[in-house]
């Protein structure tokens, strides 16, 4: 009679054991008990600063290391298990909360809180939040929550499959017979044999013996092949046997928390912060969870999904200044252009050598260049002189004579491509020594030494008898280097276009032309490529030059352009505001806050909805109390 109600007492109470479970999970179907997602506290719990010392413990790559708690901690009082950047934080309802992009970046934190109804050893729960970004939903690293015999199962597993693959040979001579095999290599083999210590290798056909049978054949021969077939199959069957012995993995890559928990009273509330790189228009993204309850390894069932939070993107780009800049453009209504060609001309001859030098080049570039100026709308062509010059070698009167037969050349090749229209225009003529050039030749060259510079240039400067100019440079040291390094240069042909703006009747014209420059500086600002903006808007030194400075956190050069500013716009004001909240001189943000709300009462609620101007605005309606 004993024994039976001792039956009957250990009935009830595994009976009730059992039930614990399915009690639970009736909860979380009903959504009596579910995983809550909230907007973070910004202020800490007063509890938050009496927790002691972390345990903390990282999850290893090796098995043997048991994982116990990964980014987490314990509470010493009441045991429970926190993550190490967990606020305890008093219960927040709302659903959106304003955040700031700074320099292209936006972070946002909220809580997961997880009940102490959804806790069971025998559980792991994992945790899925999903983040929405203009239509694009982005996977963040998930969490799990573990109980502490769900991770021992894990771990019992790893180590059934331990014994497994340590029951797989791989020493491949554990097969073999050795004993045997080296009582028949010394009576069949004795060469081989007494080669036993050595490592050389016998080639195999010098290792035969008088009936033919090799070392290979020994080999096979005693081998344990039933043994060896065996091992085989153990190693084909490590995949499927890890499967069977593994069945959930620990997952140690790729997770934001994997927290083993032994027991918790209370609700495990973890923080969630995620950073990512804004877009252009970007007003607002969403955070979502997903979350299932697993169980020996099975997932039993999927939780309900609590709502969705909103975080609004408040960006220093919508601040931009649209307004378009012209720039004055003065517009001559005569035109002139040149362009110089290196034609090579053989000593002392005039005629176009196509097969000389980089003539041919040179000539196909001349070609482009009056194709170029012939179709430029609203231009019209007066005249077009070419000029071609000598260097100071030989007499003046010959290189007079040699120039202009040489521009005369140069006129008759070029008048077979040019409109018809223009071959009426052109003209040429001869400068018969570039004395000139020579002296910018001679003043940027770092090889000749300073005082034989000077006395170059003083050469070249009086020119009352170039020919006696030149014998004395030939006296020169130097002399050698002007004639192959920069007489060549001066030998060249000068193309001078003369032109006029057709139907301009004054000389001059005064016009504003819109900057592209500066719009492409204010689309980068609105594409938060403030790289790119600052770059492009410094020069212009304006408004839109120290927001692209703020929001790039140039702060120091911000305050600089809007010093220059004054203090009459309601967006200077605001930004400097912020400028000077962000380098901790508060009293003076304030100061431009005020400033800037009085000019425009609407710059409050856009304070409002920047973070980090809202702190302000809280201390400024404490004032006005």
């Amino acid at each position: 009679m004993c024994s039976d109600y001792r039956f009957w007492i250990v009935a009830m109470i595994t009976l009730a054991v059992s039930c614990t479970p399915y009690r639970k999970v009736q909860k979380i179907r009903s959504g009596e008990v579910g995983v809550e997602l909230s907007v973070s506290d910004e202020k800490p719990c007063e509890d938050a600063a009496e927790l002691d010392e972390a345990e903390i413990s990282l999850i290893k790559g090796s098995l043997s290391d048991g994982p116990v708690i990964m980014n987490a901690i314990r509470d010493t009082e009441t045991g429970d298990m926190v993550a190490t950047d967990v606020i305890s934080a008093s219960k927040v309802t709302a659903r959106f909360r304003n955040v700031a992009e700074r320099a292209g970046l936006v972070t946002i934190s909220f809580d997961i809180t997880v009940p102490a109804g959804l806790a069971d050893s025998r559980w792991q729960l994992k945790i899925r939040p999903f983040l929405e970004i203009m239509d694009e939903v982005t996977d963040l690293e998930p969490i799990y929550i573990t109980g502490s015999d769900y991770r021992a199962a894990q771990l019992r597993g790893y180590q059934r499959y331990r014994i497994f693959l340590s029951s797989i040979i791989r020493d491949t001579t554990d097969f073999i017979r050795m004993g045997q095999l080296e009582i028949f290599i010394e009576r069949h083999f004795p060469d081989t044999y007494r080669m036993k210590n050595d490592s050389s290798v016998i080639p195999e056909p010098l290792a035969g013996n008088l009936f033919g049978v090799t070392q290979t054949d020994a080999l096979l021969h005693y081998t344990r092949k039933l043994m060896l077939r065996h091992n085989e199959r153990r190693k084909g069957r490590e995949g499927k046997m890890f499967a069977k012995y593994v069945k959930d993995p620990i997952v140690t890559d790729g997770i934001r928390l994997d927290t083993v928990i032994t027991g918790m009273d209370g609700d495990f509330i973890y923080r969630y912060s995620q950073t990512f790189r804004s877009r252009p228009a970007l007003k607002k993204v969403r955070v979502s969870l997903e979350g299932s309850l697993y169980e020996m390894g099975e997932c039993i069932m999927c939780l309900p999904f609590p709502q969705d939070l909103t975080f609004y993107i408040s960006s220093l780009s919508s601040l931009t200044d649209n307004r378009p800049k012209y720039r004055m453009i003065v517009k001559e209504r005569v035109v002139h252009d040149n362009t110089r060609a290196l034609i090579d001309f053989s000593q002392g001859s005039a005629a176009i050598d196509t097969c000389l030098g980089d003539n041919a080049s040179e000539l196909r570039r001349i070609r482009r260049c009056f194709d170029d100026v012939a179709s430029m709308d609203g231009l019209v062509a007066d005249s077009i002189v070419i000029v071609a010059s000598c260097s100071p070698e030989g007499s003046y009167v010959s290189n007079r004579k040699l120039s202009e037969d040489r521009a005369e050349a140069v006129l008759k090749h070029v008048s077979d491509f040019v409109p018809d229209e223009w071959k009426d225009i052109l003209s040429s003529s001869g400068l018969p020594e570039n004395w000139e050039q020579l002296m910018r030749l001679v003043e940027n060259d770092t090889v000749i030494a300073p005082e034989s510079r000077k006395r170059i240039l003083d050469l070249c400067s009086d020119l009352h008898d170039p020919d006696d100019a030149e014998s004395k440079m030939s006296r020169m040291h130097e002399y050698r280097y002007l004639r192959e390094r920069l007489y060549p240069k001066l030998r060249s042909v000068r193309f001078d276009f003369y032109l006029h703006r057709a139907g301009m009747a004054k000389d001059t014209v005064h016009t504003a032309e819109l900057d592209t420059l500066y719009l492409r500086g204010v689309q980068a600002l609105r594409d938060l490529d403030y790289k790119t903006a600052v770059g492009i808007l410094r020069p212009y030194d304006d408004y839109n030059a120290a927001l692209a400075f703020v929001s790039a956190d140039y702060n120091h050069s911000a305050l600089d352009v809007l010093g220059r500013l004054g203090d009459s716009e309601p967006k200077v004001c605001y930004l400097k505001a912020l400028v000077l909240s962000r380098l901790g001189q508060e009293v003076e943000a304030m100061k431009y806050l005020e400033l800037s709300i009085a000019y425009d009462a609407h710059m409050e609620h856009r304070a409002n909805l920047d973070p980090e101007m809202s702190i302000l605005v809280k201390k400024r309606q404490t004032n006005n109390k």
